[in-house]
């Protein structure tokens, strides 16, 4: 779950991340009283999970109750323009009004996850205010990392590390090892993928301050704070991430294409490998799914009826390695899924592999199903059942 920007704050806020003061509203009016009742410089913000709002005027500054329910009702009155991160645009349904900032210096600072070390590494630039991306390619040298042992921990010495590695503004370097480490705490208390401050503000009067906030949360990790239901339910989705909200799944595990061959897997990657034995062999993709841990009878389900209730899919081909997912629960959660479930049938092509795998498979044969050994076998007879469907 993507945070917009006004909740990545309250997250930093509990962690002791300093932050400009702010009022989250979602009325051009509510911004006027704001203002009414808070003389001042103040920045108004749209609050979207897209990037590019400055440049979309999207970001205005204000200074008194009728100017901010001008600009506010401008703001509000047109949506995000379309881009690569949203290619249908993004209608703005509130706004952050934040103190403007006197600002000497702009850096870079997040934590995320490095797959290959399988540590979480912390990322430290002097450039702030760009797109790490372009960062990246410009100025590579530029960024400096320290992949964290998590059985150690953070430790100060990181953040004076990477003040230095970066060559920060000497402004910095005081305040930066602290506001680390609260990055690091937020990073595991809340489950996130991504914590990043750009820009971290060092303003003319010496204060260091998250002018911005972007956090990405781990779906699985959501239940431990009840109040990310809430935040949840006021996030922009399509329709798309609302049907696999409403299935259960992560707002990115499904996805409709159009084709004829539906799928299924568990894992991004096995998902997208399925996706692709499927066009190799010469048939359309009517979806992406994946289906994560736990493939309950419930869960598959819902899945089953996610792709044949919503897309023209004419068979359906499970692609499932059992990890921590076990085959035999896999398996019983078919069967059950196609005993229970009112929806349209359409043929099924399993292909079962990896923990509880014999298992699995016999409990599949005494339904009456033909689980294949591999998942181009499968693929190809996927394709070939929605050419003659």
């Amino acid at each position: 779950m993507n945070l917009m920007e006004y909740q990545g704050k309250e997250l930093f806020r509990r962690s002791g991340i300093p932050i400009p003061r702010s009022q989250h509203c979602t009325t051009p009016e509510a911004v006027g009283d704001f203002l009414a009742a808070n003389p001042g410089e103040w920045v108004l913000k749209a609050q979207v999970l897209m990037g590019g709002r400055g440049k979309a005027g999207k970001i205005k500054f204000a200074t008194g109750r009728e100017q901010g329910i001008a600009l506010a009702r401008e703001i509000m009155a047109t949506p995000m323009p379309p881009n690569r991160q949203n290619p249908n645009g993004e209608a703005i349904k509130s706004l952050l009004v934040e103190e403007k900032l006197s600002i000497a210096k702009e850096a870079y600072c997040a934590i995320t996850v490095d797959r290959a070390t399988k540590r979480p590494v912390a990322m430290v630039s002097k450039y702030g205010g760009m797109e790490i991306e372009e960062v990246a390619h410009e100025h590579p040298e530029s960024i400096a990392k320290f992949f964290i042992d998590t059985a150690i921990g953070y430790s100060p010495f990181i953040g004076r590390e990477l003040a230095f590695g970066s060559d920060l503004d000497p402004g910095y370097r005081k305040q930066l090892p602290a506001i680390l480490a609260s990055l690091y705490h937020l990073f595991f208390e809340y489950g996130a993928k991504l914590v990043e401050i750009n820009p971290l503000a060092l303003t003319t009067d010496g204060r260091v301050i998250a002018s911005d906030a972007k956090v990405e949360l781990d779906d699985d990790a959501l239940f431990k704070h009840k109040e990310f239901a809430e935040w949840h339910a006021v996030l922009p989705l399509d329709e798309d991430e609302q049907l696999a909200t409403e299935a259960g799944l992560g707002i990115r595990n499904f996805r409709r294409f159009g084709g004829t061959v539906g799928t299924m897997a568990n894992g991004a990657g096995l998902a997208m490998a399925t996706m692709d034995a499927v066009k190799y062999a010469g048939g359309e993709i009517a979806n992406f799914l994946d289906v994560g841990g736990g493939a309950n009878a419930e869960r598959v389900r819902k899945c089953y009826e996610l792709v044949v209730n919503h897309t023209p899919a004419k068979v359906f081909f499970i692609n499932i390695f059992g990890g921590i997912t076990r085959g035999d629960e896999v398996a019983k959660g078919i069967v059950e899924a196609l005993r229970t479930t009112t929806s349209r049938k359409v043929p099924l092509v399993i292909r079962l592999t990896g923990t509880n795998e014999e298992q699995g498979r016999k409990i599949l044969a005494d339904a009456g199903m033909t689980p294949v050994e591999t998942m181009d076998e499968g693929a190809a007879q996927a394709v070939r059942i929605a050419a003659g469907a």
